[in-house]
């Protein structure tokens, strides 16, 4: 069954329906061929997995952002596997898709292949405007080596677009997350001119950064701004272990949902499994909540039995 429209959502608590909704979903690190990576990971199935999932969970997003690593080698085909995977399911969806480069990802290849852009090493940039909610894709990635590094030119770039604030404020999307990783390897690859960037930042609309890079989902804050980084579709990093022996695993995969409000912006993890969920909560029970009043609903769903 397909998810009511945000329209038709009932307010029970104090916060209205988002006015923004946006799909972030990272990694896929998609082979030419269909190939397994690395022998052991089907990329291609869990990533048909994600996106019928999105399609399950969300209707009518603003956007799906991918943040990076969107072919594992680089390879022509692969992107243009990607796309055929990816583009059918936002057209239904009625949304735009923003891809953002990642370390394992070739610029030439992505621009021509994904953008239909000039095959060129320039940076993979853009500025969107999703009714109101402005997003800013920037290119944290260094041909030839996989840290991450926003260069003096593109950093300009930047402060030029957030002089302007956008109606609902700015989200900017990144592949290497200005965070750190509790994963000792992690902080090998990562970013760059860290202060630089805080120093564009600071004071300006930028209400959220969406990252990925680490395989696993995580919250952080850079410069008084609150970063999600969204775990992979590919594969996922098993962080129950000790931080240096964490490895890839292949389970836990999930995307997540932004939702955006004028009060705040709240990213939820949407796990991507096979499992059979309850059925307590119906779009028939919520329609019986919203015809109670508010002290109705309180008594039937707060009341704890016999107190």
């Amino acid at each position: 069954m397909a998810p009511p429209a945000p329209s038709a959502l009932p307010q029970f608590g104090r916060y209205a329906p988002p006015t923004h909704t946006l799909v972030h979903v990272s990694d896929p690190h998609l082979l030419a061929g269909g190939a397994v990576l690395a022998g052991r990971f089907d990329v291609e199935r869990t990533l048909e997995r994600t996106l019928a999932a999105i399609e399950s969970a969300v209707e009518r997003p603003d956007a799906i952002v991918v943040t990076g690593d969107l072919a594992d080698l680089g390879e022509p085909e692969a992107y243009r596997r990607l796309r055929a995977a990816v583009e059918p399911v936002a057209e239904r969806l009625g949304a735009p898709v923003i891809w953002v480069a990642g370390n394992h990802d070739e610029r030439p290849a992505l621009r021509e292949h994904l953008l239909d852009a000039a095959p060129t090493e320039e940076p993979v940039t853009g500025v969107w405007d999703l009714n109101g909610l402005r997003l800013i894709a920037v290119d944290s990635t260094v041909p030839g080596w996989h840290h991450g590094d926003i260069d003096a030119g593109q950093r300009a770039w930047l402060a030029e677009q957030l002089r302007t604030p956008a109606p609902h404020g700015t989200l900017l999307a990144m592949h290497h997350p200005p965070v750190p990783s509790h994963v000792p390897f992690f902080d090998i690859l990562e970013l760059r001119h860290q202060d630089e960037l805080a120093e564009i930042l600071r004071g300006s609309d930028v209400r959220g950064i969406l990252a990925g890079h680490l395989h696993y989902s995580l919250h952080g804050t850079f410069a008084g701004i609150p970063v999600s980084v969204a775990s992979a579709t590919c594969y996922t990093m098993d962080v129950a272990s000790p931080a240096d022996r964490v490895n890839g695993m292949d389970a836990a995969q999930s995307f997540q949902l932004v939702h955006v409000r004028p009060e705040t912006i709240t990213h939820t993890v949407v796990p991507v499994v096979e499992a059979e969920p309850v059925r307590t909560f119906t779009p028939e029970w919520l329609q019986r909540m919203a015809a109670l009043t508010p002290e109705e609903r309180l008594e039937a769903f707060s009341r704890k039995p016999g107190r």
